[in-house]
């Protein structure tokens, strides 16, 4: 265990406290979520919090049968969201979603290098391949995961490889001798791989502002194996500790097994919170913001996540391992098929307990339903006992609950010394401990 640990926090900004019945809230502000007032105030908020970084995820696709309910990933492109809350910051971290699957690398990378630019160094990228939305991209199914693994690391090859091509040093703004840049350290990638053909080089220079940090989230076999080699943080479903410390421990050592510092790589859970004064206040909003979810839905997730159809079975009833079919079937996710084939291997849940269980009716993350000092706790205990590097914060069934978790949660970790008083950077990178002038090497891109 390093000493002198601090924890990495961040934000997400997917409006997680509007779901369910959240945005039926009189003060939800729900009809604002596509206007950028909404979200610079919890930016800046976030940012007097000294929080790490912003993270916004992504989705290319919507499923209009499931906005009766809550309005999901639908909104803003998180690019163009975060370059204007750029504008309105200046030190917290701008975490960006983009598809390997969906996108091209020139656009990406030059998308990328523009958030950098104009954050000052701020900029992070959460690398994702995507579960759904190949209609909307002239697809005729999803890849299989391998294919999209194989595509997502040359993806990211060619980006960092577009980043090289016109390097900072290659302007020399001269003006005596009337010259722009020196030609010769701008060259062509010419890549030629089995997805892409890229000849650059980028048509915008690198930054002053250091590297990009990279997010993210697979927690498959394939999924971590490629976090391993390129990420700085990953973004994780653990909803129980041992979960947290088996994914810490696997992660440390397939960053070894590529030759870079197992430390280098933070493991940052989900943190869904439902947060009030009392805990009676506490479980009153969780069960408010569920009281109107879709039975059927409930049993259609289990079915395709377990394999196994509960509706015919009574409430009572227990589902053990032998009911449970190979895990190798075909799933929309492995990673939530696993966490909730985990689950009932481990506790054996009868019908009626899976069905109330975050991991069904809401999300596979980490879940404190208290009082902030229940979160202070649930934070400290996962941190001390190696669970996790930091979380992501996913304030939930009211914006009360985000208020508390900024407001009090925050300034406890700071009074028992494990997050910052202060930002002592100004980059992204900074705050994620990455040495300054740090750059990637070719082969761990």
């Amino acid at each position: 265990m390093q000493k002198n640990r601090q924890l990495c926090i961040g934000l997400s900004l997917a409006t997680t406290w509007l779901a369910g019945n959240g945005w039926r809230r009189p003060d939800s502000r729900a009809e604002e979520i596509c206007l950028t007032d909404f979200y610079v105030d919890y930016a800046k908020k976030a940012e007097a919090a000294r929080l790490d970084f912003l993270f916004r995820p992504d989705a290319l696709f919507l499923k209009p049968d499931m906005l009766d309910q809550s309005p999901g990933l639908a909104g803003l492109d998180p690019t163009l969201l975060l370059a204007t809350l750029a504008r309105e910051t200046s030190r917290i971290g701008l975490v960006t979603t983009a598809s390997t699957t969906f996108n091209h690398p020139y656009h990406v990378a030059r998308a990328l290098q523009s958030l950098h630019w104009i954050s000052r160094g701020r900029a992070g990228w959460n690398i994702v391949t995507a579960l759904d939305g190949h209609e909307n991209f002239g697809l005729d199914a999803m890849p299989g995961a391998d294919a999209r693994y194989d595509r997502a690391m040359e993806f990211t090859q060619v980006v960092c490889d577009l980043w090289r091509s016109y390097p900072k040093q290659a302007r020399v703004v001269d003006r005596q001798s009337g010259r722009y840049v020196d030609r010769s350290l701008i060259q062509p990638i010419d890549h030629q791989g089995p997805c892409f053909r890229v000849k650059g080089p980028l048509n915008i220079p690198e930054t002053d502002f250091g590297r990009i940090p990279f997010l993210q989230a697979g927690a498959s076999d394939r999924g971590r194996d490629f976090a391993a080699r390129v990420a700085d943080a990953i973004f994780a479903a653990t909803p129980d500790p041992d979960a947290g410390r088996e994914l810490v421990s696997d992660i440390r050592r397939r960053v070894r097994g590529h030759g870079r510092d197992p430390h280098s790589v933070k493991v940052l859970p989900g943190l869904n919170l439902f947060l009030g004064r009392t805990r009676s206040e506490a479980q009153a909003l969780y069960r408010d913001t569920h009281a109107r979810q879709n039975l059927e839905r409930k049993y259609a997730y289990i079915e395709e996540a377990l394999g196994v159809d509960v509706r015919g079975m009574a409430p009572g009833q227990r589902l053990i391992p032998a009911l449970l079919p190979e895990p190798d079937r075909p799933v929309r996710s492995r990673t939530h098929a696993a966490l909730l084939r985990r689950l009932v291997i481990r506790e054996q849940p009868t019908v009626a307990e899976l069905l109330d269980r975050p991991e069904v009716i809401g999300s596979s993350h980490w879940l404190v339903v208290g009082t902030p000092e229940d979160a202070v706790d649930s934070i400290l205990q996962r941190f001390n006992t190696g669970a996790a590097d930091g979380f992501v914060a996913l304030p939930s069934g009211s914006d009360a609950s985000l208020h508390l978790f900024l407001d009090e949660v925050i300034p406890r970790l700071v009074e028992l010394g494990v997050f910052r008083t202060d930002y002592s950077g100004t980059t992204f990178a900074d705050h994620l401990g990455i040495p300054a002038g740090e750059t990637r090497s070719r082969a761990g891109v």
